[in-house]
């Protein structure tokens, strides 16, 4: 609950400190009094985004400071260690919030200065607004599947499912992205396959290239390399040949040898060199005769030097920019591997989840089925106690063909205000004051089952009067036994069920306008002469008897 509240230069309030009781508190004034100041700064202390031109005109900051209460603070402490802020202290909560012209604005929880962010997500723990144009929401089918929700309690159980369904969602998005990023049709991967298999049929190296081109020229120029190897093998062995003239000089060279000893070194040398070129001889008939290639021999040079000629018309006249491509197309199948075997792990994964999150679906709707004939039921009661005595509401749940991020249903709130007329969708039949009240009814029923400490009402009784008024009120009173109300009123029947009360009034002078912020609700007096102005006169000795009545009421 919220102790206390400090609250300097909003608006046309100058300074106030006040300090508040559990139960129903009512907030009355005059039309344009300024009652929703103090909405305005609950509104700053849960984290509303707040323009400067509230700050109190020739002033520089406007500040407002909250102390809260809670018996159990271990889901608050748990936020708060979250955001690294100190924890609550014997239960209490100290949120102060200032707003400059020329400075940065300044945030505090439990003396540490933290984030607009963080102020905004306790907000949502600690309270709840109800304003003019909240009833608005009801029309919203995305608002109806809210509030069934949060009366059928299975907020963590949708949170869980819309993290798994993003979670799907993503991966079919992954699929569908790579299904069209860098795909291969069938006949681009069956080139790029060939082309490796031709690469590495090539057997490329230096050294391979180096010899396919010298087999390949003798292959080309076998008949003449025969010719020529085999007349140099003539000239030197034939009978006519070189060798043959040679050993009949050796001959007279041996014979000199017996006339003058010495000159036998030179027939020595005479012989190595016939011997040099027998040996000469025999390697190029032997040459002679490994350029005689036969056909199929032939045929296999031809087919590596025109497969070697074909790549490099392709992918450059180099070994090494032949290997660069053969690698860039490697790459490139890898890669359309690795991305059939991502789809079809990302497919599975997605098959997985899609069936884990239709039983989730399956459960979520269950348990709104069972909600909506609960939450219609308190609903018709509720409103006819509101003035509709006749009045119908049904919750209807919709199956969906497939997953949506709320699951496999929607939801549509059916009204019929009057007895033999149809239910229809809230949008096409239900006037502004229907709305209000059938929202008002709504949320008296999710507040008892809903932990929010503070609800603020600002003129939820709009459009009601009378005996309406009266029962407007003792349910306000009624949510004041389980939370701390605030509610905003002109009604004097729904101010005098409050156990709190405070009265707004604006001030006047020849220089400046100020609004004042008090309790009157331990005077008695004070609170039955407001009553009275509400119900027309504060002078009116009728009025002020009226006045006693509706608070012994």
């Amino acid at each position: 609950m919220l102790q206390y509240l400090k609250i300097k230069n909003l608006a046309l309030m100058d300074e106030v400190e006040l300090n508040f009781e559990c139960g129903f508190t009512a907030v009355t004034g005059e039309t344009g009094a300024g009652k929703s100041i103090l909405l305005g700064a609950l509104a700053i202390l849960s984290g509303s985004r707040i323009d400067k031109t509230i700050i109190r005109k020739n002033t520089d900051v406007c500040k407002v400071e909250g102390g809260l209460y809670f018996a159990d603070t271990k889901r608050l402490d748990s936020y708060l260690e979250a955001f690294g802020l100190p924890p609550c202290e014997d239960g209490s909560l100290i949120i102060c919030r200032s707003i400059s012209h020329v400075k940065t604005s300044r945030i505090q929880i439990n003396g540490a200065l933290t984030t607009l962010g963080n102020l905004q997500e306790l907000g949502e723990i600690w309270i709840d607004f109800h304003g003019p144009g909240e009833p608005q929401k009801l029309l919203k089918e995305k608002w109806q599947r809210e509030l069934l929700d949060r009366y059928a309690q299975i907020g963590v159980e949708v949170t869980r499912y819309q993290n798994g369904y993003q979670e799907w969602k993503q991966i079919l998005q992954k699929v569908d992205k790579l299904q069209i990023q860098d795909r291969l049709s069938p006949d681009e991967l069956e080139f790029i396959q060939n082309q490796i298999r031709l690469i590495d049929q090539a057997n490329i190296s230096e050294k391979s290239i180096e010899s396919l081109e010298h087999n390949y020229i003798r292959s080309t120029k076998a008949r003449e390399l025969t010719g020529l190897s085999t007349n140099i093998d003539t000239a030197l062995r034939g009978d006519e040949g070189i060798i043959k003239q040679l050993g009949g000089l050796l001959q007279t060279a041996r014979e000199l040898g017996e006339i003058d000893v010495e000159s036998n070194a030179y027939a020595d040398r005479l012989e190595s060199t016939i011997i040099e070129l027998e040996d000469l001889s025999d390697s190029y008939g032997q040459l002679a005769r490994d350029y005689e290639f036969n056909e199929e021999a032939e045929h296999a040079i031809q087919e590596k030097m025109n497969l070697w000629l074909e790549l490099s018309r392709k992918y450059g006249n180099s070994v090494k920019a032949i290997l660069e491509k053969r690698e860039s197309l490697t790459k490139k199948l890898t890669i359309q591997i690795n991305i059939d075997g991502s789809i079809e792990r990302l497919e599975q994964q997605a098959r997985e989840l899609e069936d884990k999150l239709e039983k989730q679906a399956e459960s979520l709707r269950l348990k709104r089925q069972k909600a909506a004939k609960e939450l219609s039921k308190k609903a018709v009661k509720l409103i006819s106690l509101l003035g509709f005595k006749k009045a119908d509401i049904q919750i209807v749940i919709l199956r969906e063909s497939v997953l949506k991020e709320y699951g496999d249903c929607s939801c549509q709130f059916l009204f019929s205000p009057n007895l033999g007329q149809d239910l229809l969708p809230l949008n096409k039949i239900a006037s502004s004051g229907e709305i209000a009240r059938v929202m008002l009814a709504f949320k008296a029923i999710l507040a008892q089952v809903d932990d929010t400490s503070v609800l603020v009402f600002d003129e939820a009784d709009a459009n009601v009067g009378g005996e309406i008024a009266n029962v407007v009120g003792m349910e306000l009173a009624s949510l004041g036994k389980r939370h701390q109300v605030f509610s905003v009123t002109h009604l004097p029947q729904v101010a005098g069920k409050a156990s709190g009360h405070f009265i707004v009034t604006k001030g006047q002078n020849n220089n400046s306008t100020s609004i004042t912020i008090k309790p009157i609700h331990e005077k008695k007096s004070a609170r039955l002469i407001e009553l009275a102005r509400m119900l027309g006169d504060r002078h009116s000795q009728s009025a002020l008897n009226h006045a006693k009545e509706l608070l012994l009421s």
